[in-house]
């Protein structure tokens, strides 16, 4: 049996281990590097070493601690107020506004289970209250993790820009962040109507005197195929017996002040600016301008930055770190060219780039998106190499495919939606939740393919 053999047969482990078990993904790649360096490819400590990422390892401790900052000092919270505050009680909106600021958090940086983690008690909350579709609110929130994540300095696209760059491969950051955000919203369009948004339109909250939303009052109709929540009322009708939550959400919201945006917050705002604008006009490194930020903000605000290094996203950090360091080695041994010219070997191009898209899109909805985005990019790099294929296209269309099924249950983001549903509907979500997730991992790749690969091949 070939090294190259081995060391796929090692990644086919590496991601069923972790999937089945605790183990970290991120420490088994390492380790597998470690024992095939030692016992195959006749590699040293520090030939392993070698093909650690530390740029990328700059990029994600950098952002996310800076993240970890803003939650810290309340930017987050006060960001999620004025965007509530901003839709003045319209129902309908507030799954856009979950969808929005999610994708906002993610694209500054957070990492999706960060995002999601946040947003997703608050989100399904809003959801028990308003009689909102508790699927429409997960699926919106999740969609909005994968839309912002694809940013120049979110971490999706940090990952994707940095293994692309590594691979001298053509890129354009712009181009996936823009078609991972149409495409996120078209999708979430749909999530919209299929799942009861269309009853929410015309639908009204009060507005209590701080500017929060109050209590409601019943809706005029039942939701399609949906749990029952909360009850709502009709712009400029008759309030109506509102349910116990609604109004235990209302006497809280009353009670507690409303998020200010104090000096912390506004200068938080200003580092998360000059982050972005640094990135897209100025070419500058994003992990040493957020690392750059993040000491400023630590020397202004000293009680901003209490414990941040501890809600920094090490776990994260490990696994893309480990996954890179694995397929770095793959790429030394001689592994990426053996299944880029088998790829290649494929008569039909096109036919090659779908499987790609479609491996990822299935693995992901069972694995981590952000190792298989540091592992399937370098396995097509042969495969790209050859001209057939546009290389931006079929990235960007891997990327999407990876990253819209983490709405399944059985990933991340999907997770937490179920974990955040009330008792009542956690089956019912769960069940919705797993067929969307084997849905899209089939239609995603089937329509990114077609929009971004096929008309660049033909």
């Amino acid at each position: 049996m070939s090294d190259q053999v081995i060391s796929i047969i090692a990644l086919v482990l590496i991601f069923a281990i972790a999937t089945f078990s605790s183990v970290h993904l991120g420490a088994l790649a390492l380790v597998a590097a470690f024992i095939i360096g030692s016992t195959v490819a006749d590699e040293s400590t520090d030939d392993l070493f070698a093909g650690f990422p530390g740029d990328l390892f700059v990029v994600l401790v950098g952002v996310t601690l800076l993240f970890a900052i803003a939650k810290n000092n309340g930017t987050v919270d006060w960001l999620v107020h004025a965007a509530v505050k901003a839709v003045r009680g319209r129902i309908a909106l507030i799954p856009w506004v979950m969808f929005l600021v999610t994708a906002m958090l993610t694209a500054v940086g957070a990492v999706t289970p960060a995002a999601v983690g946040i947003i997703a008690p608050i989100g399904l909350g809003f959801a028990a209250t308003y009689g909102i579709n508790p699927v429409l609110m997960g699926l919106l929130i999740a969609n909005g993790a994968s839309a912002g994540g694809f940013s120049p300095i979110g971490v999706f696209g940090s990952i994707t820009n940095n293994v692309v760059e590594r691979n001298d491969l053509p890129g354009s950051p712009a181009m996936l962040f823009t078609a991972s955000f149409l495409f996120n919203v078209g999708l979430c369009v749909i999530v919209f109507f299929v799942f009861g948004g269309r009853q929410l339109l015309g639908q009204r909250a009060a507005l209590t005197h701080t500017g929060g939303i109050g209590g409601a009052g019943p809706s005029p109709g039942e939701q399609d195929d949906g749990p029952p929540g909360g009850q709502l009322v009709e712009a400029g009708g008759p309030p109506g017996p509102a349910l116990a939550i609604a109004k235990n959400t209302a006497t809280a919201t009353a009670d507690t002040p409303p998020v200010r945006l104090d000096g912390p917050r506004a200068l938080t705002l200003l580092g998360l600016l000059s982050l972005v604008g640094g990135a897209l006009f100025f070419d500058l490194d994003v992990g040493l301008m957020a690392l750059s930020i993040t000491v400023v903000l630590s020397l202004v605000s000293p009680k901003s930055a209490k414990g941040a290094v501890e809600r920094c996203a090490w776990s994260t950090v490990l696994l893309v770190c480990g996954i890179v360091t694995y397929v770095s080695q793959m790429e030394r041994i001689g592994t990426i060219d053996y299944l880029g010219k088998e790829v290649a070997s494929i008569q039909a191009p096109l036919v090659g780039a779908l499987l790609i898209c479609l491996i990822g899109a299935v693995v992901s909805a069972f694995a981590s998106t952000t190792g298989m985005l540091g592992a399937l990019i370098p396995l097509a790099v042969p495969f790209l190499l050859d001209g057939q294929v546009g290389a931006v296209g079929l990235i960007t269309a891997l990327a999407i495919s990876a990253s819209v099924v983490d709405a399944s249950p059985f990933s991340t983001s999907g997770a937490l939606v179920t974990a955040n549903t009330p008792e009542e509907q956690r089956d019912f979500v769960f069940r919705r939740l797993m067929a969307w997730g084997l849905g899209i991992a089939v239609v995603a790749p089937l329509v990114t393919w077609g929009l971004f690969v096929a008309p660049g091949s033909l």
